[in-house]
């Protein structure tokens, strides 16, 4: 897939609050600091579209950006970041699950995973309820340039080993560098696939 136009749509933080016009919509998600607007820029080839920032938790809002007038690529606020505190990740949660559980038009789901570590119990749980809940998702690995090849194969080898012992079926699975540009191909056609098939 080409991307030919990425135009921000719109932010909310409620599902009634999203862009009107119904389009399948790809959602990003991951831990705070996973490198989630680095990935979505990389996809986009447009390094100003998701703010980035060293600073975990930036993102508050469900964001939609346009994609080639056909399809919505949703930058979701990241889990898990302790510094919030109890009430702020309570309000983040809220606004995740509304939009996870509410949006009718979300395809599919991409959860990030920093590639350099063990998939955390966050993740896992996260993860989990997204099985209970019957969403469709997928795997993404991120920040592949920061390890070597072999310690990146191992590590990932290591993470499906993890979620092995839970899943019968692993979901799609992607390896992913802001820096490189990897995976920025094998994830266009993933989606580019799913919007064939819709």
């Amino acid at each position: 897939m080409k991307i030919i136009s990425a135009t921000f749509a719109g932010s909310s933080t409620r599902v009634a609050g999203k862009p009107q016009r119904k389009l399948p919509e790809f959602a990003f998600i991951g831990r705070s600091n996973v490198g989630k607007s680095s990935l979505i820029n990389m996809l986009c080839r447009n390094g100003r579209l998701a703010m980035t920032s060293s600073t975990p938790g930036k993102t508050k809002l469900v964001n939609h950006f346009l994609i080639n007038d056909q399809w919505y690529l949703v930058d979701l606020p990241g889990y898990g970041y302790a510094k919030l505190g109890q009430k702020g990740r309570d309000e983040l949660k809220a606004v995740i699950n509304d939009y996870i559980l509410g949006s009718e038009e979300l395809v599919m789901l991409f959860v990030l995973v920093d590639s350099r570590h063990d998939i955390t119990r966050i993740d896992q749980d996260f993860i989990r309820e997204l099985g209970e809940h019957g969403i469709p998702f997928g795997i993404i690995f991120t920040k592949g340039d920061k390890s070597g090849p072999n310690v990146l194969k191992a590590q990932i080898e290591k993470d499906k080993e993890i979620l092995s012992q839970e899943w019968e079926e692993m979901p799609p699975m992607f390896e992913s560098s802001a820096q490189s540009g990897a995976g920025r191909d094998e994830i266009l056609d993933y989606i580019e696939n799913i919007l064939k098939s819709l």
